[in-house]
């Protein structure tokens, strides 16, 4: 039973570190033009302008160019979205803050 365990214990760690040599579950929001780009993706009609990306890869703001605002967030290995209104902005010490009126989706920080 001890060598049963130990077994399973040895294939937990090697599949675990073969999923962190392949970057699996590592998500990021990696750069502007791709918080941009899923920004437009989420939203039909929406035309990308001036994106803030989080320093932890984890969320995104994209301004559009009508005045309305994209907030972006991770969730798991696919990128959330959300229109908020520019008034749900405000800048703390941490980053940008953004208040969604989803209950589900949350406050999004975006980290400096």
């Amino acid at each position: 039973m001890l060598l049963q365990l130990g077994g399973s214990l040895a294939a937990i760690l090697v599949l675990s570190g073969l999923a962190a040599l392949l970057g699996l579950g590592r998500a990021r929001i990696t750069d502007a033009a791709m918080a941009r780009a899923e920004a437009e993706a989420s939203f039909g009609d929406f035309e990308a302008g001036e994106a803030i990306i989080g320093s932890d890869g984890r969320a995104a703001i994209v301004h559009g160019r009508g005045g309305e605002v994209a907030v972006l967030k991770l969730h798991g290995a696919h990128v959330a979205a959300r229109l908020v209104p520019p008034s749900a902005l405000s800048e703390t010490a941490d980053g940008w803050r953004v208040a969604t009126d989803d209950a589900r989706f949350g406050a999004v920080l975006v980290r400096r």
